[in-house]
Formats: structure tokens, C-alpha cells, sequence
């Protein structure tokens, strides 16, 4: 290629990637905006369903989503006041546990104690490490305390213009979709409207399907951290449910947590109790991965179990918890559109 006017194409070229530059830092500047918006916009997709499901009953457009924001805040609302108090008495009950479980562990016993319970462990060489390790990162420790502190104050922040945000998109979807339809050519506005409608409710029935399994978890964990005895089940049931939300992992995280809980004595807990909450979770991860999830999921999204598990992993990488929660969707439209866009094409060349 002959270039004319060296100058000219120099300035081109540096502006096209001065503008390159501007774009990628811009949205690494907003990305917790993005991040929020992208919620938002998911959990609304979630909603949808139900609003075209009273639709379908004879609702009109504005009353359908009336009825579902009301419902939406008033759930929350009573989350917020049958549950959230018990939760703070229980997180103050074992706030005042701990000096207790402080003073247990600085006891001369307390380490003669947890290797005849424990045989097989190297108590002392554990318990130095432990030791030196804090010694040498105190400063490192107290500053992530700080910013563990900051990060929660931030996220209840989030979740508040999320929960705005959600109300926003759920209330003005239709108007959104079409004016994305709009920036279609008209030509293949049609096929992109119907694709886009396929892919839209399969996300709204995997919101709705990982919500309804977390339900579960959450309520039957009450239920029977309730009946074993175990410290705090209001508590540990909440944990569940909100693990529970994160696709693969967040189950048997949940599960873990609420077992080691379930350890510690200086709360009420005992090895008996671990043990039946270790047993229930096995259980339970049975009768979720193999009787509750396919029937549940199958009917939301599609997806083989080899790309469940790469989207997943992918999409905890990329975006965090964001990126877990919606990898299974976005990996269900992407097969979506290659069946019926893509092989299509290829199969009239």
C-alpha cells in the first residue's frame, strides 16, 4: 500500500488508538457501574416471567409489574423483619462468645486438648505456624480487617442501587427491547427480535430456577440445623441461601462453613453435631445435583454439564461473583445462537 501523506496517517493512527485507549480505560474507570448495571439488568430478566406469567392471567403490562414490585419489596421487606433480627442476635451471641473461645484457646490445655481429640494432627507445629505467621503479617492482617469492614459498607451501598436499578429495568423492559429492535436493520429485525425474546426467558427461568434452589437450602437448613441443635441456624440457614445462589460451588462452600461451624464447642456445638450436618450435606448435594437441579434447570436452560462447568469457572474469573451467577446464561444463549444462527448458515454455504 502506497501511503500518500505519512503525516496524515501517523495522527490517523494515533488518534484510532488514543481513542482504543480512552474506551478500555473508561470501562475499567466505571467497571463497578457496569458491574451494577449488568445485576440489575439480570435480576430483572428474572422478574419477567412472572410479570408475563400475570399477563397471561389478564393483567395489564402496568399492573402485572405493579403486582410483582410489590410483592418483590414486600418479601424483602419481610426478610428484613423476621429474619434479619434473629440474625443480628445471633451474630451478637456469638460476638460475645468469642472472648470465651479466645480464652479457651489460650489455655495450657487447649492444645493437649485438641490433639487427644484430634491424634492424627501435628497440633504443635500447626499452632507455631499459625503463630509466627501473624506475628510477621499483623500490619497485612489489621489492614484487611479494615478493608473486609469498608468492603461490606460498599456492598450494602450496591445492593442498594442494584435493588433501584432492578426496579428501573423490570418496570421499562419492553421499552428497552424496543429500542434495541430499533438499531436492527428491518430486514433482520424480525429473526433478532425472536432470538432475543428466547434468550431473554431463558435467563428469567435460570434467575427464577437457582433462586428456587437456594430457597430450598435455605429453609431446609433451618429446618434441620433446628432439630440437631446447632449454633445459630437462623444464621447458618442465611449463609446457605446466599452461597447456595452461586452455581457449583456454592452449595458445598455453604456446606463447609456451616460443618466447621458446627465444631466448635465453645458455641454449643459438639462432634455429633458436625457429624449429622455433614451427613444431612452429603445428602442433601445428592438430592440436589441428581433429583431437585434437573428438574428444576433443565426446564431454564439447556446446557451440557462440561460447558456448565467451564462457563462457571470462566466467568468466577473474569467477573467475579458476577461472572459465576450469570456464565450458565450467557453460555446457554451463545449455544442458542450457534444452533440457530450459525450452523444454519453454514449448513446453506
Amino acid at each position: 500500500m502506497k501511503i500518500q501523506n505519512a503525516f496524515r496517517f501517523g495522527l490517523i493512527g494515533t488518534l484510532g488508538v488514543g481513542v482504543g485507549l480512552l474506551i478500555i480505560t473508561s470501562v475499567i474507570t466505571l467497571q463497578t457501574i457496569i458491574t451494577y448495571i449488568g445485576a440489575a439488568l439480570f435480576l430483572s430478566l428474572g422478574l419477567d416471567p412472572a410479570v408475563s406469567w400475570l399477563e397471561k392471567k389478564g393483567f395489564p403490562r402496568w399492573a402485572a409489574i405493579l403486582t410483582v414490585l410489590v410483592v418483590v419489596l414486600g418479601v424483602l421487606t419481610g426478610v428484613v423483619f423476621a429474619i434479619v433480627p434473629i440474625i443480628v442476635q445471633q451474630v451478637a451471641n456469638l460476638s460475645e462468645a468469642i472472648p470465651g473461645l479466645v480464652r479457651a484457646v489460650n489455655s495450657a490445655t487447649f492444645l493437649t486438648e485438641v490433639q487427644a481429640r484430634f491424634p492424627g494432627l501435628r497440633v504443635q507445629e500447626i499452632a507455631k505456624s499459625v503463630t509466627d505467621y501473624v506475628g510477621s503479617n499483623l500490619t497485612n492482617i489489621t489492614g484487611t480487617v479494615i478493608l473486609s469492614g469498608l468492603a461490606v459498607v460498599g456492598g450494602l451501598f450496591g445492593a442498594l442501587i442494584v435493588l433501584i436499578l432492578t426496579l428501573y429495568f423490570t418496570a421499562s423492559l419492553n421499552s428497552l427491547r424496543r429500542a434495541m429492535y430499533q438499531m436492527v436493520p428491518a430486514s433482520k429485525r424480525e429473526r433478532f427480535a425472536d432470538l432475543s425474546e428466547q434468550i431473554t426467558r431463558a435467563v428469567g427461568r435460570y434467575v427464577v430456577g437457582q433462586a428456587t434452589l437456594a430457597s430450598f437450602n435455605g429453609v431446609l437448613s433451618f429446618i434441620f440445623l433446628s432439630i440437631i441443635g446447632a449454633p445459630f441456624p437462623a444464621l447458618l440457614a442465611f449463609i446457605a441461601f446466599l452461597l447456595s445462589l452461586i452455581p457449583l460451588v456454592g452449595t458445598i462452600s455453604g456446606s463447609v462453613i456451616i460443618v466447621l461451624t458446627c465444631l466448635i464447642p465453645e458455641i454449643g456445638s459438639s462432634i455429633p453435631t458436625a457429624i449429622a450436618a455433614a451427613v444431612y450435606y452429603l445428602i442433601y448435594m445428592q438430592v440436589e445435583a441428581y433429583v431437585l437441579s434437573p428438574h428444576i434447570m433443565n426446564r431454564a436452560v439447556a446446557v451440557p454439564g462440561a460447558v456448565v462447568v467451564i462457563a462457571a469457572l470462566a466467568g468466577g474469573s473474569l467477573l467475579g461473583l458476577l461472572g459465576a451467577l450469570i456464565a450458565i446464561p450467557v453460555a446457554a444463549s451463545v449455544l442458542m445462537i450457534i444452533k440457530q444462527v450459525v450452523i444454519p448458515r453454514q449448513n446453506e454455504l
